[in-house]
């Protein structure tokens, strides 16, 4: 079985064709609008948004930034940009969100209504385009579907690279969902975005009813949206290259790790079951592979075999994470891959028990 998702899905992925550059002339005539959705985030938006006012994209496009009822100088630093760039900055401003809606959802929603384009980008306040030519990019994903249009894109965002076992495993783990959910779209079986580099139009967006099938449910603003746009027939297209990315900070202990873990795993409940099945059979054979190693320690007269096995498999998995790794810029230590291999289907099993006994989750 992980043959089979390394040599289908993986593999062909990390080898595809690149992506044309910005320089090439593209389909760059349709303006765009920018959200983001921000809490206390006076730090992030001052890094963030000269970034995004540099980008490079002669159609024009507007930033419309959510102010989700921050209590520091978001909204003051808000309302002097808005009023300096007032033709490219627009400012919302949440007071209150309703009982029982999530914060973040009914702030984007907000934030959506008062676009002015059909095209929409999305990304977070604690996060920075890699180039100046994200959004030309992630634009042009729009027409990377075939005779007709995508209606959504998914990009890939990566985290910066620091010291410390954490650090890598974080990039390890945000290289293989990246792998399942972008080599998965580009086979045609689209099932997850992430809010950090996510496009879609306001068609897509009103096709969905918007957020309303998970409205209560905190997570979920971004692969929800994509699991009931395909519900909707709606069109996937991918981008994945570097200039495309976006670049965030990752968590910093491993407390912090765990609690936004849990978060991004709640939503998976919701998911079709044919993709539950995909995605769980690709964590269910790795986990089950060391599983079965453990137990067949306990036989000394298959010790050798088991390491013939447990060799190859290693080998073949290494060459096709370091691939990956390369294709979506989000470099590993080959010679740690063994381990954070290991760690990662250890933590997922972890994460599905803690979540069996105790979903209780919080927002920021």
């Amino acid at each position: 079985m992980q043959l089979f998702y390394a040599a289908y899905f993986f593999w062909p992925f990390a080898r595809r064709a690149p992506e044309a550059t910005a320089e090439v002339p593209g389909p760059d005539a349709e303006p765009v609008s920018i959200v983001v959705c921000a809490r206390n985030e006076l730090h992030n938006l001052r890094r963030l948004l000269p970034l995004l006012l540099q980008q490079d994209y002669p159609a024009g496009f507007e930033i419309v930034l959510v102010d989700d009822r921050s209590d520091d100088d978001t909204y003051l630093y808000a309302q002097q940009l808005a009023q300096y760039y007032h033709e490219k900055v627009r400012l919302v401003s949440v007071a209150r969100t309703p009982r029982d809606f999530a914060p973040k959802k009914y702030a984007l929603t907000l934030g959506i209504k008062a676009t002015r384009h059909a095209r929409l980008l999305f990304t977070d306040a604690d996060c920075i385009p890699a180039t100046n030519q994200w959004l030309r990019l992630m634009q042009r994903g729009f027409a990377n579907h075939g005779a007709a249009p995508a209606d959504l894109v998914v990009g890939f965002s990566a985290y910066v690279e620091a010291p410390g076992f954490l650090n890598k495993l974080i990039r390890y783990e945000t290289l293989l969902t990246g792998a399942q959910y972008l080599s998965f779209a580009w086979r045609g079986w689209p099932y997850m975005g992430v809010g950090r580099n996510l496009a879609y139009t306001r068609a897509c967006f009103t096709a969905t009813k918007g957020f309303a099938s998970h409205i209560r449910q905190l997570s979920g603003d971004d692969d929800l949206l994509v699991q009931d746009a395909v519900r909707k027939g709606q069109r996937v297209a991918v981008v994945a290259d570097a200039a495309a990315h976006t670049l965030s900070e990752p968590a910093a202990t491993w407390a912090a790790w765990w609690r936004q873990k849990r978060r991004h795993l709640s939503a998976g409940r919701a998911y079709r079951l044919t993709d539950r099945l995909r995605i769980g059979t690709f964590l269910l054979a790795n986990m089950l592979f060391y599983l079965a190693v453990v137990v067949l320690l306990f036989y000394p007269n298959i010790w050798v075999p088991l390491a013939v096995v447990c060799t190859l498999r290693t080998l073949f998995v290494s060459a096709v994470y370091a691939r990956l790794s390369s294709r979506l810029h989000q470099p590993v230590i080959v010679g740690l891959l063994p381990v954070l291999d290991l760690v990662y289907f250890s933590q997922y099993l972890a994460l599905g028990i803690s979540l069996f006994l105790n979903r209780t989750l919080r927002w920021k």
